[in-house]
């Protein structure tokens, strides 16, 4: 089976999470500080604190921030639930916006549209691993005095116009599994502000400033010594992961036939945490059969959007948005991850094209 993602876990992963087992410091100890060091420095950024997960990530930086009750936060209704989950979860709501179709990313033109006086931050999703527009998030942030919080979840190591995303501003990551540096589970946010970094500090450990000591009300987001130990591994790894992912993705972008290949804008270097093509609806599902009848995993990123899923409609969350919709019935990502070897490549190119040729021919 070609696997959608492949963990990259070797000898050396397993020779740091056994001195962590050996130390009996499994919790928020040194490999914590030691991974969030070697993140700030090699993102650039001012300040990284290391939490248990992406979605923690995202619930203490807009804590940090001050968003919670009474707040509207800009959120792209193309996007994992995690996004928009974490703005409810601080007592805030997240006011949905449709995307680009090139980069899958929240549409500025429609973000400006959608604020009113009580919208406070907007977060916007790297979605797959391209940047979005954050020359002109930036811009409509500063204009109106918003808060950005990038969910830059699946884009670690991508770059906006020369500069790694999280290099400036608050932007947070996730070490899933099926994430470019994969801890099991972890997540990490880097600011530039000082006072926020102090806030999250505090927030992911119970609120505390001082051990026993509760200034914030919180909970428990901390990182354990193991995630970090897998981390500062596999980050030293990163960028040769990336150019594989990036070599990959350029292959597949030449062989495939009959689909709408992944874009890649001038000012960005994407880094392909998904190679997510676009398929007429009427093919999607047929084509992600046929993938699996050959033993090769191919996802649907996402079935369904934030306004089709059942919490949001509950919540009267919703609005129109047709290019969301269109991504919702059409995308499908395949490997690209950087444990393939050649003949998997070919074998994806080969059975994606024998299967468009046959539904063409079949069409026509």
């Amino acid at each position: 089976m070609i696997r959608i993602a492949e963990p990259m876990i070797g000898s050396e992963e397993e020779q740091a999470v056994l001195a962590v087992l050996r130390s009996g410091r499994l919790a928020q100890g040194p490999r914590v500080a030691e991974f969030e060091e070697a993140f700030a420095e090699y993102l650039g950024a001012q300040h990284a604190i290391a939490v248990s997960s992406g979605t923690s990530a995202l619930i203490v930086a807009l804590t940090a921030h001050g968003i919670g009750e009474g707040d509207e936060v800009l959120v792209p209704t193309f996007t994992y639930a995690a996004t928009a989950n974490a703005v409810l979860l601080v007592g805030a709501r997240p006011v949905l916006v449709d995307i680009h179709a090139n980069t899958f990313a929240i549409d500025v033109d429609l973000a400006e549209a959608a604020i009113t006086p009580q919208t406070r931050a907007i977060v916007p999703v790297h979605l797959f691993g391209h940047p979005a527009n954050l020359t002109g998030i930036r811009a409509l942030a500063g204009r109106h005095g918003l808060i950005v919080v990038e969910d830059a979840c699946q884009a670690l190591g991508a770059t906006w116009q020369g500069r790694k995303i999280g290099a400036s501003g608050t932007a947070c990551f996730s070490f899933y599994a099926t994430k470019a540096i994969s801890a099991g589970e972890g997540g990490m946010i880097v600011t530039d502000d000082g006072n926020v970094a102090a806030r999250a500090r505090k927030l992911r450990n119970q609120g505390e400033g001082e051990r026993y000591v509760t200034e914030l009300l919180s909970a428990n987001h901390r990182m354990t010594e193991i995630a970090a130990a897998l981390g500062v591994c596999q980050l030293a790894r990163l960028d040769d992961g990336n150019r594989k992912r990036r070599t990959n993705a350029a292959w597949l972008s030449e062989k495939l036939e009959d689909v709408a290949i992944p874009s890649e804008q001038p000012d960005a270097y994407h880094v392909y945490q998904q190679y997510t093509i676009r398929v007429d609806a009427g093919r999607r599902d047929g084509l992600q059969t046929a993938l699996a009848d050959s033993d090769i995993e191919a996802v649907i990123y996402y079935a369904r959007s934030l306004h089709q899923q059942p919490l949001y409609q509950e919540r009267g969350i919703g609005g129109s948005f047709p290019v969301a919709e269109a991504a919702s019935r059409e995308v499908l990502s395949l490997p690209v991850h950087p444990g393939l070897s050649a003949p998997d490549l070919e074998r994806i190119a080969a059975t994606v094209n024998s299967v468009s040729s046959l539904t063409e021919s079949r069409s026509g």
